[in-house]
């Protein structure tokens, strides 16, 4: 299987890098089901410092511990004969270019070949990574943002936050299991942030829905959620149809789908 050629930056034709292999160099719990793996590695220099919000493609060894990866080949990238590397999506929490050392933050969900991989995370293991992309452009005319979350995007949420420029202020509502899911965020003055723990445990997206049915954004908010692919498009829908939000300050990210196994990256709620 070939992946199809992809337009470089300049417009000219080009081909999608193939994956960098990396090594876990740290493992940091962050809560009870997030963790934080470092990867580091002669593959990852040169990395892009990722935008706020961007995506990888994280590459996982199989069950005998073997990573195959696609290859450059004259019409792109091939994929291995035989079975298809597993890959998830994830936000690239932070890159240090002077230690070369990528951050990647996992929430652990129980099965799952990445929540599996992570639980057991230890230095010297190898993975390889993608990207970073993502079509996500920071507007820092913004004066004032509305974020909701959950915590499949909390690492997400961090890269905006801190990238946010100092004139702009947040309203930041982050829905989660618990308490024990809380963690410390970037938060400049005129930022507020707001755990929301689930009152029934599996009404995915259920407190975010609360929190902007009561919300009183200023004129020139832009709002970003990202959850669970059904509850955004609620989301959504409520900011587009009952508040006749303007589609152009509107940002939304289905991150997971209920049921499904690898939800692609690409889901922007619009459908």
């Amino acid at each position: 299987m070939t992946t199809p050629s992809v337009r470089g930056a300049a417009g000219r034709r080009g081909h999608r890098p193939p994956p960098r292999q990396v090594e876990v160099v740290g493992v940091e719990r962050l809560t009870p089901r997030l963790t934080a793996v470092h990867f580091s590695g002669a593959g990852l220099v040169g990395f892009p410092t990722p935008a706020p919000t961007a995506h990888i493609k994280v590459f996982l060894p199989d069950e005998n511990g073997t990573l195959a990866l696609p290859q450059l080949g004259p019409d792109g990238l091939v994929m291995p004969a035989g079975k298809r590397p597993t890959m998830r999506t994830y936000t690239p929490r932070r890159y240090d270019a002077a230690t070369n050392t990528l951050e990647v933050q996992f929430v652990l969900h129980g099965e799952g070949p990445a929540s599996t991989w992570a639980q057991r995370a230890a230095v010297g293991d190898q993975v390889a990574i993608a990207g970073p992309g993502g079509r996500f452009s920071l507007d820092e005319t913004v004066p004032h943002w509305w974020i909701g979350a959950d915590e499949s995007a909390v690492p997400a949420v961090a890269t905006l936050l801190e990238a946010l420029p100092d004139t702009a202020t947040a309203e930041v509502h982050l829905e989660v299991a618990g308490a024990q899911d809380e963690l410390p965020l970037p938060a400049r003055a005129g930022t507020t942030i707001t755990w929301h723990h689930r009152r029934v445990a599996d009404a995915w997206g259920a407190e975010l829905a609360t929190a902007a049915r009561s919300a009183t954004p200023p004129a020139g908010t832009q709002v970003w959620v990202a959850c669970e692919s059904g509850a955004v498009r609620q989301l959504r829908s409520y900011f587009l149809t009952e508040r006749q939000w303007p589609r152009a300050a509107l940002t939304s990210r289905g991150y997971w789908r209920l049921g499904a196994a690898d939800h692609p990256d690409h889901d922007y709620g619009e459908d």
